[in-house]
């Protein structure tokens, strides 16, 4: 077995929910939790792949469930903008503190803590092996951080969207709550569109589905997943 194995992917945008962040069932950012994600990421820097993290918010605050109670929606959404920029320092300490070298670009403009994003510098800034980490989405209202990570994707010509949640894979019905929830190993794009299978918003995946860009949604709560989605081994399910 070789000493260093080849990744599969040599380009790829990490799409992490504010969720994954969390300890079990609460709120907020659990440091150990950060630092555990932080360690998988830096193993798979290590292996030489160039990294984007396009990163949510709904573990601070989530747009579309104050626009559900009332609020506007355009506001909500400008605040859940704020959460994923609060969720992209913390991660971006993290990172650092593992020995990584980052960059975090915004959609909105907040220069004193983040570069506004533009297409070119953050391709150089992963050419040069610095992890770029994508906050505020994609800078506008009704538009979701799935969204933002296919759209990011497709501007730094990302091999693969990895979709880091909670659950193993994709199911057929929320294992969480059904435990004969049959898992899928792989889907198309009409599948999930068709189904409802919520893997992304509808137009994430029709992004990814009229580029051709695949989506692989795994389990980041489990060691060493990251690393192995990465160097091509069947971990979770496959949307292509």
């Amino acid at each position: 077995m070789s000493a260093h194995p080849q990744p599969r992917y040599r380009r790829v945008l990490l799409k992490l929910s504010g969720e994954a962040l969390t300890a079990e069932g609460d709120y907020g950012i659990d440091p150990k939790t950060m630092d555990a994600i932080a360690a998988e990421i830096r193993e798979i820097q290590e292996l030489g792949v160039e990294l984007a993290i396009v990163i949510g918010g709904g573990n601070i605050f989530r747009g579309i469930a104050a626009s559900a109670k009332g609020m506007d929606r355009a506001s909500a959404d400008y605040m859940g903008m704020l959460a994923t920029i609060l969720n992209a320092l913390a991660l971006q300490d993290a990172l650092e503190k593992r020995g990584c070298f980052t960059r975090v670009q915004s959609a909105i403009q907040i220069q004193e803590i983040a570069e506004p994003y533009i297409r070119r510098r953050a391709v150089r800034h992963m050419e040069k092996g610095r992890i770029v980490l994508f906050a505020a989405g994609t800078g506008n209202p009704y538009f979701t951080t799935d969204t933002a990570a296919a759209l990011r994707a497709l501007e730094t010509h990302s091999e693969v969207i990895l979709k880091a949640t909670k659950v193993e894979g994709v199911y057929d019905s929320d294992p969480n709550v059904n435990p004969a929830a049959v898992k899928f190993e792989s889907l198309n794009y009409l599948d999930v569109l068709q189904k409802n299978l919520r893997v992304m918003d509808a137009t994430a995946i029709s992004l990814c589905m009229d580029n051709k860009i695949p989506i692989i949604v795994f389990n980041i709560k489990r060691t060493g997943n990251l690393r192995r989605v990465i160097l091509g081994e069947q971990v979770g399910t496959i949307v292509n």
